[in-house]
């Protein structure tokens, strides 16, 4: 019910506008909490990384599958800083190499240099481990950045992965903050 205006668009193309069969609202790139084109990425390390033992060390993501608003750095510092204010789905996994029982490998996301959310796992003789970490979190489109490290306290060095399947961080915004 009610009336609304459209206007012709300023240019002599031609302009096709869609409505749905259905009541609603319709939302814009203005509506308050939508994400349209918002900042998305996804990195991973190109190399494999070796991991000193009981040392937390950042991973180097220096290659890019996308990256929709260059918010992305894989040149530098290899961390994740949102223009967009907003809520954001953050998902990192990393492989580290098999070999013998003991200790722990575990995966963090720091936030502005301080650890923000973690996961850990035993090490298991001979098998591989593949923590996932996944979570929503908050960025003000402005000074907050996000990081990824690994830790592992085996008693020995070991390898952590080589490429985008087992290797990655990637996240987008899921609703503006407004």
């Amino acid at each position: 019910s009610g009336t609304f205006t459209l206007e012709a668009p300023a240019t002599s193309t031609n302009r096709t506008l869609t409505l749905p069969d259905e009541a609603g609202t319709i939302l814009t790139t203005a509506t308050a909490g939508v994400p349209v084109n918002g900042p998305a990425f996804s990195a991973y390390g190109s190399a494999t990384q070796s991991l000193g033992t009981s040392v937390t060390t950042k991973v180097i993501l220096n290659t890019e599958e996308f990256d929709t608003n260059s918010d992305f750095d894989s040149a530098t510092n290899y961390r994740f800083t949102p223009t967009v204010a907003g809520y954001y789905q953050l998902t990192s996994t990393m492989f580290f190499a098999g070999g013998g029982a003991g200790g722990v490998g575990a995966l963090y996301i720091y936030k502005n240099g301080v650890l923000f959310k973690q996961i850990s796992s035993p090490f298991i003789s001979g098998s591989n481990l593949f923590p996932i970490l996944s979570s929503l979190v908050y960025a003000n489109g402005s000074t907050d950045y996000f990081e990824v490290y690994l830790y592992q306290n085996s008693g020995t060095t070991r390898a952590c992965g080589s490429n985008s399947a087992s290797f990655f961080f990637a996240g987008c915004l899921v609703r503006s903050a407004t």
